[in-house]
């Protein structure tokens, strides 16, 4: 399934699959007719309890992103190395204050899979969502997070602003911070993910607004390979 022009959305069946929770990855290896192997770590897209779904950018000097995005077909295999991850995730059952999630870029996946636990368990804890992105056309999952009335999404653009746009534009700034973000006082989680120097200034920004670092998690990701 197309989410935007580069990034698709990719259904697996994987036997005997343990299940996962919400915030994990797991490991595909691409082994080419003369032994080369590839390798890349993806977030899991789907909630604990769904058919497991990876959301997958291309990158036009990837290794394995193309083979994913293009060249991928039903029936083929892949070897699957996962679930992977403790840190990262979050479990409906033990609720653990507000929820903060801040996304860049493709690192909305893994905050994806959360919002998806949070609803198909009915949970009540209050989330909100911070959403940075290049232009319009690469929000992923737009209209899903629209969907979720109770989880007030933020989006902000970087690179443009086109016509009739209402959301912000710009980078996350430290005021932008502060008014989507819930106050310290109130206990919250925050889960960060995107590129690493955006992933550090949120961090850095959370810290600043009193969130303790222990209640400040975060994955990154580098700005090549795939």
């Amino acid at each position: 399934m197309a989410e935007t022009p580069t990034v698709h959305t990719i259904d697996l069946d994987v036997p005997d699959w343990p299940g996962h929770r919400a915030g994990q990855h797991l490991d595909i290896r691409l082994t080419a007719d003369d032994g080369y192997t590839a390798e890349r770590s993806y977030s899991i897209a789907s909630a604990p309890g769904e058919p497991v779904a990876l959301t997958v950018e291309r990158l036009d000097d990837g290794e394995v992103s193309p083979y994913l995005t293009e060249e991928l077909r039903a029936g083929d295999e892949l070897e699957v190395r996962g679930p992977i991850g403790g840190y990262f995730v979050w479990d409906a059952a033990r609720g653990d204050g507000p929820l903060l999630l801040i996304a860049g870029g493709s690192g909305v996946v893994p905050l994806r899979s959360i919002l998806r636990h949070r609803h198909r368990t009915g949970a009540t804890t209050a989330a909100r969502l911070l959403y940075s992105a290049r232009s319009q056309a690469e929000l992923i999952y737009r209209a899903e997070l629209d969907s979720y009335r109770d989880v007030p999404v933020t989006y902000t653009l970087t690179r443009d602003k086109p016509p009739g746009w209402t959301g912000r534009t710009g980078r996350i700034d430290q005021a932008l911070l502060a008014e989507a973000a819930w106050p310290a006082s109130q206990g919250p989680l925050a889960f960060v993910c995107g590129p690493t120097p955006f992933v550090e200034a949120m961090a850095e920004g959370l810290v600043g607004l009193g969130y303790p670092p222990a209640r400040v998690k975060t994955e990154r990701f580098g700005a090549t390979g795939g």
